[in-house]
């Protein structure tokens, strides 16, 4: 997936229209039967609009066979003057007709035009509607986070953040499979397509304001590159990455990731457990698993808790943050807690 660079394109400094296709803004999805319902009634619309106002002011109207008009006579004026086709046994021959006819009825004309022709209208304004959202989200991303691959690894982290809270306008996928970034998309995340190990593609995610970047690639040594340069790029979002083998750990914190995953094994220590005691790997998928049962949060300490003991709490806790370092309970360090400290414990979901 991430194997091969892609072919280097300047994308910051492009302008938005340039970044349509390739930065991909999620759009609220609705039923084609239902736009093309709503196109219709208002056609209709114009048409009674354009019809009544012939009608009211039918005194300033000529007709051909010198009745006076009726509200069909109106209405089939409106037809054939909204659709251009003007076969003249009809016209404006006051003043406030004709004042009429250029202030009211072509206006309607011109918008009827536009409903008669709105599919093709759509396709040729797309890209500047596109490039004007990129333009708006661009302005004001911030604080969000950046996820690297959208395989299972990206998805199922994607997964546990929205279970916890965090919006899908807050994730940023990058990756170089369409197929990927279209599913993210109709999931509501923001897209961008292109290889992480450049600079430009992530500075397009806006990885310079993100909070965080999840390094969730199909390869360790791409998994290196995505993480210098991301660090090269920002100083104070989290990085955490997920590899393979865990003897390129220390190349990935050589490369400024803050956190570092081995899947392979992770995954053969639960594997290992199921065979002796299936209960306890049944109880870790509980924990990571946010739609139900338990669950793993932090929370601020509060002021009454203070000075106190984490092991006295109501809360179960498993450890204390602070200063940015985790001390597991148990350790005399924490015995009291302090101001600014951050605890880690099991929370029922929904709580």
């Amino acid at each position: 997936m991430f194997g091969e660079r892609a072919p280097r394109l300047g994308l910051a400094g492009d302008p938005d229209f340039a970044l349509v296709g390739v930065l991909k803004i999620p759009e609220i999805r609705t039923s084609p039967w239902r736009s093309l319902m709503r196109r219709v009634l208002f056609a209709i619309g114009l048409l009674f609009t354009a019809a009544l106002v012939v009608y009211v002011g039918r005194d300033g109207y000529h007709d051909n066979a010198g009745d006076e008009l009726s509200f069909l006579d109106a209405f089939y004026y409106a037809t054939v003057s909204l659709s251009t086709t003007g076969y003249g046994d009809i016209a404006p021959i006051s003043p406030g007709a004709r004042l009429a006819n250029i202030v009211i009825i072509t206006p309607l004309r011109i918008l009827f035009l536009i409903v008669l022709v709105g599919t093709t209208l759509g396709v040729l304004t797309e890209r500047s509607r596109q490039a004007f959202k990129i333009q708006r989200w661009r302005r004001g991303v911030r604080n969000h986070t950046v996820v690297v691959g959208y395989g299972t690894k990206g998805r199922t982290a994607i997964a546990a953040m929205l279970g916890d809270g965090v919006r899908p306008t807050d994730i940023v996928v990058v990756d170089t499979d369409p197929a990927a970034l279209a599913v993210a998309n109709n999931a509501g995340l923001v897209t961008v397509h292109g290889s992480a190990t450049q600079s430009d593609v992530l500075r397009l995610a806006g990885v310079q304001n993100a909070a965080a970047v999840i390094v969730a690639t199909n390869r360790d040594d791409t998994a290196v590159l995505v993480s210098l340069t991301a660090r090269e790029l920002t100083k104070k979002a989290k990085i955490v990455v997920a590899i393979r083998e865990a003897e390129n750990t220390h190349l990935l914190r050589q490369s400024g990731a803050d956190s570092v995953v081995v899947s392979s094994e992770t995954a053969g220590r639960l594997l290992g457990l199921a065979t002796t005691t299936p209960s306890v790997v049944e109880m870790m998928e509980d924990l990571l698993t946010p739609e139900a049962g338990f669950a793993i949060a932090e929370r601020e300490v509060e002021a009454a808790e203070i000075g106190g003991s984490p092991r006295h709490l109501g809360d179960i806790v498993l450890g204390v943050v602070r200063e940015g370092l985790l001390l597991r309970v148990g350790e005399p360090e924490v015995d009291s807690l302090e101001s600014g400290d951050k605890l880690l414990y099991i929370r029922r979901t929904g709580k």
